[in-house]
């Protein structure tokens, strides 16, 4: 139960680093004041700055100074260093525990780039394990920063060892791709009172490439993603989470089509990407399937048309969600003193040409997976027994339908495709352990529906997807999440090589958890005073915030978002620029105990950003409003276009030149 919370505004959030709190942002127009309101001021943006590029999420608090409260304060660096020529050469360190006990841990990792750049995909692991998925923004030529703040003590089991830290993140620099990223991140840590239980043992589901200095994901297909592990014997409780992310020709899954319908415009728009766009990530010990992922549609900076993420950076795209399976039901087998293999799939569906489809054991190239298991252990000497998991995983149901049509010439004109599937996995058993006996339970219950429509020979895409999901754990863990989306894009390439990409999009992700998760709600159970803006120009700042301690009980976390904008790019000979506005509505609530009906709203933020720049800003922070600078909407000209894209690569619509050649790049071909 979580009594309390303070949060921390501490992402790039406006054009300055005034964050003003009290009754004068309370303030109505006409003089009144009104909770809720915020006033608003005009201030125009040099075009030299440096763009502010910022994730919308729940603030995440750090504290400041000293404090007997809270335990020695205990701030280090673990990583300063530019990623520039990186690929296949990640950032390698030492990590060593801090001098005093803690039991909370927060990280911020604050990046700057400028020139002319990919979004690229960055990894952070302590040894084998990974620990923080993200991404980067792509820079513009005045240059761009951004901080992002993360809770880490799920992770205190390897905190509290010395550690090699490596991050992963691949980038190229030369006289085309000018753009290197400095990096610089550290941890702080400290203890706070009433915190939640957290994982005794903490193993990789990974390639285990760190004693060769290397990153430990797993690039599927084309390998085997498993590991075998004899486990401790007095295992209570079990969890494995699975990270996952599709690359290359999987990074717009959810637009690909049938394998029978991928050469449809083959002499227009060209080949199209296939495997369907259904993906299941799923979780197998010792071949049998343990619980599954259907993920979230996540779309990195340069994705679709760029105009959108610049500076509002798409759901998670710098902190890319991890989905926890609990496998205590798993317990009686796990502990038998033998090996055991877990291993990471990912599927999508082969269909037969003639409307039926089944789960395919490959996809496209190619999907990054790590998986990390949880293990929350009993009296010392026990043994934890049971009966074997009863198992009901059918397969999933799938229903797919298909139409072309043509013009008076003959030509596909038209390609339509719809996909639902639905799902449900049922893992029970007995488990007797150093505190007793009872019933373990783990259930999915997933439905998923895809609509797309390819029209003008290939050059106008139509996206509708929806996925939903309720995970339950007999530990009293409950997870419920939708993930829509809506993306309209279209895109043109004439005889002089000039580009145009147009696009709309709306989606969203409601993700509601309840119970003990292995990683943190985002409810932050203390009341202390904390840093917290980045400023435009690039320098840290503290701005204090105190909130009440009167606060309720909280039993849940309920998270919902959408992002909604239109943008263009073009690209021509001597010039190129990208266009776009975007707005973000960002709710977050605690669910009371005993009546989780009943919902707090902890903190909401609605942002507009209309070329690049912030017009709107509206927060409201555990009943306090604050208020940000914005500035007047003004245009924004990136760096010129990067010769030889592939516009249909961007857009996932079938293969073109490799982004610079390399793998794992993580978004677009534009700049």
């Amino acid at each position: 139960m979580l009594d309390c919370i303070v949060f921390a505004l501490t992402g790039p959030i406006g054009l300055s680093n005034a964050l003003v709190v009290g009754e004068e942002r309370g303030k109505r127009r006409d003089g009144r004041r009104k909770s809720g309101d915020i006033k608003r001021r005009q201030i125009l943006t040099p075009a030299t700055t440096p763009l502010v590029d910022f994730q919308v999420y729940e603030p995440v608090l750090t504290p400041s100074g000293t404090s007997d409260q809270y335990g020695c304060i205990y701030t280090q660096t673990l990583m300063s260093y530019v990623f520039s020529n990186s690929y296949g050469a990640p950032f390698v360190g030492e990590y060593t525990p801090p001098p005093c006990s803690f039991n909370r841990v927060t990280m911020n990792f604050t990046v700057t780039s400028q020139g002319r750049q990919f979004d690229r995909l960055g990894l952070m692991y302590l040894g084998d394990t990974e620990v923080f998925r993200t991404s980067t923004a792509e820079p513009t030529a005045s240059g761009i920063l951004w901080t992002y703040v993360k809770e880490m003590e799920q992770y205190n089991a390897l905190w509290e060892k010395d550690q090699k830290v490596i991050f992963d993140l691949g980038n190229i620099v030369n006289s085309e791709y000018t753009g290197p990223y400095y990096t610089t991140l550290t941890a702080t840590f400290f203890t706070i009172p009433d915190s939640q239980p957290t994982a005794d043992v903490i193993l990789p589901i990974s390639a285990e490439l760190s004693a060769e200095n290397m990153g430990s994901a797993f690039s599927v297909p084309g390998v085997n993603a498993s590991v075998s592990y004899t486990l401790p014997q007095n295992i209570e409780r079990a969890v494995i989470s699975l990270s996952a992310c599709g690359q290359s020709t999987e990074e717009f899954w959810y637009t690909n089509t049938f394998n029978s319908e991928v050469d449809t415009f083959e002499p227009t728009a060209g080949t199209l990407y296939g495997f369907s766009p259904f993906r299941e990530v799923q979780l197998l010990i010792d071949g049998q399937l343990a619980g599954v992922s259907w993920p979230f549609p996540i779309i990195f900076t340069g994705g679709i048309v760029p105009g959108f993420w610049r500076p509002i950076v798409g759901i998670d795209a710098f902190d890319l969600r991890q989905h926890e399976i609990d496998v205590t039901p798993w317990l009686p087998l796990l502990c038998d003193g033998a090996s055991h293999t877990f291993e990471i799939r990912v599927a999508g569906l082969n269909d037969d040409g003639a409307g039926h489809a089944t789960l395919s054991e490959i996809v496209g190239t190619y999907w990054v997976v790590t998986g990390t298991i949880f293990l929350f252990l009993g009296q010392d000497g026990s043994v934890t027994t049971g009966t074997s998991p009863s198992i009901d995983t059918p397969l999933p149901e799938i229903q797919i339908s298909s139409s072309v049509t043509t013009n008076s010439t003959g030509a596909n004109e038209t390609l339509t495709y719809s996909t639902a599937a639905t799902r449900d996995i049922s893992i029970t058993s007995t488990i007797k352990t150093s505190n007793g006996s009872q019933k373990a339970s783990w259930t999915q219950n997933l439905s998923y529906s895809n609509f797309n429509a390819l029209t003008n020979q290939g050059f106008v895409q139509l996206t509708v997807q929806n996925t939903t999901g309720s995970d339950l754990s007999s530990s009293g863990y409950a997870n419920t999440y939708s993930y829509p989306l809506d993306v309209n894009s279209s895109f043109s390439v004439d005889a002089a090589g000039e580009v145009g990409i147009n696009g709309t999009l709306t989606r969203g992700l409601d993700y509601n958890v309840y119970g003990p998760s292995v990683f943190p709600s985002g409810i932050q159970t203390f009341n202390i005073t904390t840093p917290s803006s980045f400023s435009a120009e690039g320098a840290l700042t503290h701005q204090i915030i105190q909130l009440s301690a009167s606060l309720p009980f909280f039993s849940g976390a309920l998270l919902s978002t959408t992002q909604e904008g239109s943008a263009e790019y073009f690209s021509g000979v001597n010039s190129s620029y990208s266009f776009g506005t975007t707005t973000q509505d960002f709710d977050f609530k605690g669910a009371e105990v005993n009546t989780p009906d009943t919902t707090y709203e902890l903190y909401h933020r609605l942002v507009m950003a209309v070329n690049s720049t912030i017009t709107e800003d509206e927060q409201t922070l555990a009943g306090q409003t604050f208020g940000v600078p914005v500035a007047q909407a003004g245009e924004n000209v990136p760096a010129p276009a990067f010769e030889g894209f592939s516009v249909r690569s961007l857009l996932g619509r079938g293969p073109g030149q490799p982004k610079a050649g390399l793998m794992g790049g993580g978004g677009s071909e534009q700049g």
